[in-house]
């Protein structure tokens, strides 16, 4: 399915990385379950949160170290439905499954290190610029192509860009209730600025003339790129399959073109959605703050209002 069919069970799931996933699992729940109830006085977890996380676990593994991963050396469509699930998706996911008395441990640790200085980069609009423009900026052809065939900066900038996505979505999940967050306007307002960061980029990609990432159209480029996520000597693959074209349904053009619109396609729900709910929250906040001031309105008497004891007229 899809050229997957050509490739061991190594390259398809990646067991190290499948194994690391399910030791990352296990110790969710271990850190959720004894050792939650000795640090958190008993506060339990609910099966939602616990299903959020596991799901988010499961797309960032897909993302990664599965099937989406090795489709996505082949077919650019395939890396954007990858980057979507891994900065997009797994990690709100997985931020609202960790417990409340988790993220107070962890920001209290931080607060304490050397790493307090960097809670700068946490401020809502250095976030968004700082993620998105990660983002656009590994999306820059020459770049792109000097990441795939680096491994060692290939992982580092990938570990990089998922914090930015966690610093990016800190504002709009919030895990902390009792911090005052970005609320009401102000979070719509930072929504539509993630929106409007993304779209210089995937215009890019989608309305370009020809093919830009060597990785996807030169079949030498390709096979080193796919070094790094299968076994055996990549010039095996360039005799079998001649190029990335073999798996592709669709001419590299036509395929950049469908990754930059599904990339963008998914962003605009994700967060149109997430704009709704927030406008939606705020308006039932602001009628209900004017309903009470409407009937404490009606409840108090004015300053100059004088009260009549029984019996007594006002002349």
């Amino acid at each position: 399915m899809l050229g997957l069919e050509y490739f061991n069970f190594k390259d398809v799931w990646s067991p190290v990385f499948l194994a690391i996933m399910l030791l990352i699992s296990a110790g969710y729940f271990v850190l959720i379950g004894p050792l939650g109830e000795k640090w958190a006085s008993g506060e339990k977890v609910s099966v939602s949160r616990k299903i959020l996380f596991l799901t988010g676990m499961l797309l960032l593994y897909l993302a990664q170290g599965g099937p989406i991963e090795l489709l996505g050396h082949m077919m650019f469509s395939f890396h954007m439905v990858s980057m979507a699930f891994s900065y997009l998706l797994a990690p709100p996911l997985l931020m609202l499954g960790v417990p409340t008395w988790v993220w107070r441990f962890i920001v209290q640790a931080l607060g304490r290190s050397p790493l307090r200085g960097l809670k700068f980069f946490a401020k809502p609009v250095v976030a968004a610029v700082l993620f998105n423009g990660l983002f656009s900026f590994y999306h820059i052809p020459l770049v792109h192509d000097y990441v795939m065939l680096h491994f060692g900066i290939h992982r580092l900038y990938y570990v990089i860009l998922f914090i930015a996505s966690i610093l990016m979505w800190w504002t709009l999940v919030n895990p902390l209730p009792e911090k005052a967050g970005v609320q009401g306007l102000k979070k719509m307002g930072f929504i539509f600025l993630n929106m409007v960061l993304l779209t210089p980029a995937c215009g890019l990609i989608i309305f370009a003339s020809e093919p830009l990432y060597a990785t996807y159209s030169d079949p030498g480029v390709w096979a080193r790129a796919m070094g790094y996520c299968v076994s055996g000597d990549p010039s095996m693959l360039l005799s079998q399959f001649g190029g990335p074209q073999f798996f592709g349904y669709l001419e590299p053009k036509v395929d950049q073109q469908i990754g930059g619109i599904m990339m963008k396609f998914i962003q605009e729900l994700i967060f149109a959605s997430m704009l709704a709910y927030v406008f939606f929250q705020w308006y039932k906040q602001e009628n209900r703050e004017d309903t009470e001031d409407e009937r404490n309105g009606i409840a108090t008497l004015p300053s100059d209002t004088v009260a009549l004891t029984p019996g007594e007229t006002v002349k």
